[in-house]
């Protein structure tokens, strides 16, 4: 092999003995695609990422100054005597999904993050109770909306003070007072401030303060912008301008919605992060589920009675009490301990597991000195309790066994809170369009129908995210959701996931070092994959794929195969060159392989198994559509089919 090549076309490694390396010299083009290959335990991860990756990322640190090292912490040097034309080093490998109940697909893409620019930008606010859209208009604004409700009308400027209320109010009446204004409207009647206005305390009341009474014309548009100004500092904002037929027109400083007497938040990107206390919901604090008490779990076996044990954390330390409380509790409301739980009255099972609706249940304790009754709260509630005041940590824990996870009633999910709900893009929320596809949010979003304001605003972004989304498409992962948790993906779909974020930015003059990028991946999508490297490659970037798959090593620039044997008979470079070098090298394993040499035999007698099997049906979990199947049992059986199916 040569070893004279110019530093900016290759990578000169020179003396690596990292774990089974045998002292290897070896030249790696830059810019190409290059997989190693080899048999299993040969020393392709220590070559690729205990070498190479290593040493990049340990000059990467040391490049930086003294006090940014402290964070980062000292980083070993590989075992090899020199490496040069080495780039900055970029590991994708297995291990690579996130455990954060936070991260979600759109969140690790940064898909989410230009979405919630978009809404910020381009959003139209509703009010998430009465679903009208809510706007912010400035002084002028009103008037230009009043002025264009028709000369000639009879209109009457208010400004809100009580909205469904109880009360008199009378410390209203009396600053309108101090304050000079003459009229007030009432539960739609007006009245003059000067009478003595009594108002049940026990009933829901409406005020306005009368602002103003004018007959709409062109002349008067100073009077209106005079009117508006006082009924918007009166009002906190918001005005009401009602005409002679009744009819109301709210207008609003401010995001409110004056019909439901909402306010909004200023609308920004940090309203749409379910990561921050701006955005997140409330009640699930961003999460999207919550830890629940299970009945299912609570009682495992509705075939048992009470008797039996149907409630499960009913222990032998605690049962003798929970039975004199089920004696008096089917004593007050007649039914028998006897019966198994699953036949009883829906309202005795409530009551057992939640405990009464509204009248308190009081049962007899029992001590050792003395009886005494206290309030029956119910299993469910009761254990809640514990869970939530207990002290003991062994407690949480025993009641933990009993809980699952759900969605949050609050948000249902969306992990959002109302008011970033109810903002919307083409009749869309944020939560809705993370809650499609990949592929069909872009098709979602390549149909917008914007005007030219919003389309100068979102070009940008609709550029961003309509770029970032194709690369999903193109690693084969076009079936996940945005919001599609980041823990539950498969280490293939993660990897697959990090490629996509790593093209999508940009990056030139990178090493990228990918390990078995094809595992869990089918044959259909396997070109996909691979034009995406080659897309990789092709912005200036080295990539390097440890890989066994036959396609990925046909595909690549520069092939090097590790070998011979693995562990202490690995270590060394049995061949470095083209597909035709490999195929040629009589000691490659690999190159018998892939020229049809060697193959693996498909065996001409099938075992007919033990007779048995294993039933599945009903299998909903997922994307399962209540399948029904069969294993037998004494078999080798293979589940297949494209991935994510």
């Amino acid at each position: 092999m040569k070893m004279s090549k110019a530093n900016n076309s290759y990578i000169r490694i020179r003396g690596a003995r990292e774990h089974n390396l045998k002292n290897i010299n070896l030249d790696i083009p830059r810019d190409k695609m290059v997989v190693m290959t080899g048999i299993s335990g040969s020393g392709k991860s220590s070559l690729a990422f205990d070498t190479i990756y290593v040493e990049g990322q340990r000059r990467y640190v040391e490049s930086l100054s003294a006090y940014a090292r402290q964070f980062l912490g000292q980083m070993d040097k590989p075992n090899v005597d020199l490496i040069d034309g080495l780039s900055p080093a970029i590991s994708i490998d297995q291990k690579g999904t996130s455990s954060n109940p936070r991260s979600t697909v759109g969140t690790i893409t940064e898909i989410h993050d230009y979405l919630r620019l978009l809404y910020a930008r381009i959003g139209i606010p509703h009010c998430y109770k009465c679903g009208k859209p809510v706007s912010r208009q400035t002084p002028e604004q009103i008037v230009d909306s009043i002025m264009g409700l028709g000369e000639g009308k009879q209109l009457k400027i208010l400004a809100p003070l009580v909205r469904g209320r109880k009360g008199e109010h009378k410390a209203v009446f009396e600053s309108l007072r101090g304050r000079g204004y003459v009229r007030v409207m009432v539960d739609g009647e007006v009245v003059d401030l000067d009478e003595d206005i009594n108002l049940d305390e026990k009933k829901k009341h409406e005020i306005f303060a009368m602002v103003d009474r004018l007959l709409l014309k062109k002349e008067s548009r100073s009077r209106i912008a005079e009117s508006v100004e006082a009924a918007l500092h009166l009002g906190d904002g918001t005005l009401v301008v009602e005409g002679t037929d009744g009819k109301r027109y709210n207008f609003s400083e401010e995001f409110a919605c004056a019909d439901c007497s909402i306010s909004f938040p200023e609308v920004s990107p940090r309203m749409f992060s379910f990561n921050s206390p701006y955005g997140a919901c409330k009640v699930c604090g961003g999460l999207g589920f919550k830890q629940e008490l299970d009945p299912e779990l609570v009682v495992p076996d509705s075939t048992k009675s009470l008797i039996e044990g149907a409630v499960a954390p009913w222990e032998p330390a605690t049962r003798a009490y929970f039975s004199s409380v089920m004696d008096d509790l089917a004593e007050q409301y007649g039914f028998n301990l006897s019966v198994p739980f699953e036949k009883l009255p829906s309202r005795i099972q409530s009551l057992v597991l939640y405990g009464p609706d509204e009248e308190e249940v009081y049962v007899q304790r029992r001590s050792r000195r003395w009886n005494y009754y206290s309030t029956f709260e119910g299993i469910i509630p009761l254990m809640e309790r514990k869970y939530r005041e207990g002290d003991s940590d062994e407690t949480r824990i025993r009641i933990s066994r009993y809980m699952s996870t759900r969605p949050c009633p609050a948000c249902g999910g969306s992990r959002l809170r109302p008011e970033s709900l109810a903002v919307e893009v083409g009749g869309k929320s944020i939560a809705e369009v993370s809650d499609m596809t990949v592929s069909t949010s872009l098709e979602f979003l390549g149909s917008l129908e914007l005007g030219e304001r919003e389309k100068k605003i979102a070009s940008r972004l609709l550029k961003e995210l309509t770029s970032r989304l194709k690369f999903l498409i193109n690693v084969g992962v076009d079936y996940l959701t945005l919001s599609r948790y980041a823990n539950t993906l498969s280490s293939g779909e993660s990897q697959r996931i990090r490629l996509a974020t790593q093209i999508g930015s940009g990056l030139v003059g990178v090493t990228y070092i990918l390990d078995e990028p094809t595992v869990g991946l089918h044959k259909r999508d396997n070109l996909k994959l691979i034009r995406t490297l080659e897309r990789l490659r092709d912005l200036g970037n080295t990539v390097i794929v440890v890989e066994h798959d036959e396609d990925m090593i046909k595909s690549a620039d520069h092939i090097i195969d590790i070998g011979p044997g693995a562990g202490i008979r690995g270590g060394r470079v049995v061949v470095s060159g083209t597909l035709e070098d490999v195929i040629s090298c009589p000691q490659s394993l690999t190159g018998k392989y892939l020229s049809r040499e060697l193959e693996i035999p498909v065996p001409e007698k099938r075992r007919p198994g033990a007779g048995g099997k294993i039933v599945v049906r009903g299998a909903q979990e997922h994307n399962l559509k209540c399948i029904d199947v069969e294993f037998p049992l004494g078999t080798f059986t293979c589940v297949t089919g494209v991935s994510g199916s």
